[in-house]
């Protein structure tokens, strides 16, 4: 849900303070709500990770399958991301978003809401926490990146710390899906399709669950490396075209004058007066 106060008392006074376009004011509000959002969310999923024991047991992701017990804590922790996902969609209005940013922001809460639903329903749960909370650390420290380059544009060291955790946390989201789905539930000892007591352990739909989960990774991580890419042509570019400037170029029939001047084929020194002639002794 979106959280009103902070962004009454801390947002608009920073859009005040700083003079942002409409469009800058636009980000900035959208990336103070989503850094409370995924800071509350990477801080609860990483406690119930830790109490849960997923973390030390990597093997309870996909053992004593289907995962239909959930923990108060667990099933609530579901029903917020299920609720502030769908609670966006009719925000979209309320904000005034630009037509042209609709099409790409329904396609990120989308994501999202199919991922969220997708393990809940399937008793994927454990999975599902774990790779929630990658999504969520990868995106506070984007938010928070936004936020500090809209302050003060010359700093842009988060970005990079930014870059390292967006690769770490793709290549770790695929892992454990591959891990889970190739491998975890493969052995598992019930191998069937039972709706009534929630399995859903089926080689398709493993295989539609893990594609279904990679397919995005690899989208993302095929934009990001464009980006990157686009990002250093620019910056080249940009170097090189300070080097012309600032190396100034000599005229083509340019030539070299002497300290001296010049006059009637003598040359004088600095102070205007003409050098002694040397008298030649005849032989």
């Amino acid at each position: 849900m979106s959280p009103p106060p902070p962004q009454e008392y801390t947002l608009d006074k920073v859009n005040k303070r700083l003079h942002l376009s409409k469009v800058k004011h636009n980000k900035v509000n959208e990336s103070g709500q989503l850094l409370l959002f995924h800071l509350g969310t990477s801080a609860w999923g990483i406690y119930l990770a830790i109490t849960e024991g997923y973390l030390s047991a990597p093997s309870s992701l996909w053992e004593d399958y289907p995962h239909t017990h959930l923990t108060f804590q667990m099933k609530f922790f579901y029903l917020c991301q299920l609720s502030y996902w769908l609670h966006m969609i009719p925000e979209l209005y309320f904000q005034r978003v630009r037509k042209e940013e609709v099409p790409r922001q329904l396609l990120y809460i989308g994501l999202y809401l199919v991922h969220i639903a997708g393990a809940y329903l399937l008793n994927l749960t454990r999975a599902g926490l774990v790779m929630a909370v990658l999504q969520s650390v990868a995106e506070l420290v984007f938010h928070m990146a936004r936020l500090q380059y809209f302050t003060n544009p010359d700093r842009q060291a988060l970005f990079g710390v930014w870059a390292v955790v967006f690769v770490l946390c793709r290549l770790a989201t695929l892992t454990l899906a591959v891990l889970v789905m190739g491998f975890g539930l493969s052995r598992v000892q019930r191998q069937s399709l039972d709706m009534e007591h929630g399995v859903f352990n089926t080689l398709p739909i493993r295989l539609s669950v893990l594609l279904s989960v990679c397919a995005p990774q690899v989208w993302m991580m095929w934009r990001f490396i464009n980006f990157q890419l686009r990002r250093w042509r620019q910056s080249r570019l940009e170097q090189a075209a300070r080097r012309k400037v600032a190396v100034p170029t000599r005229p083509a029939g340019a030539r070299r004058r002497d300290t001296g001047q010049h006059e009637n084929g003598l040359i004088k020194s600095e102070d205007g007066s003409s050098p002694r002639t040397r008298k030649i002794r005849s032989p």
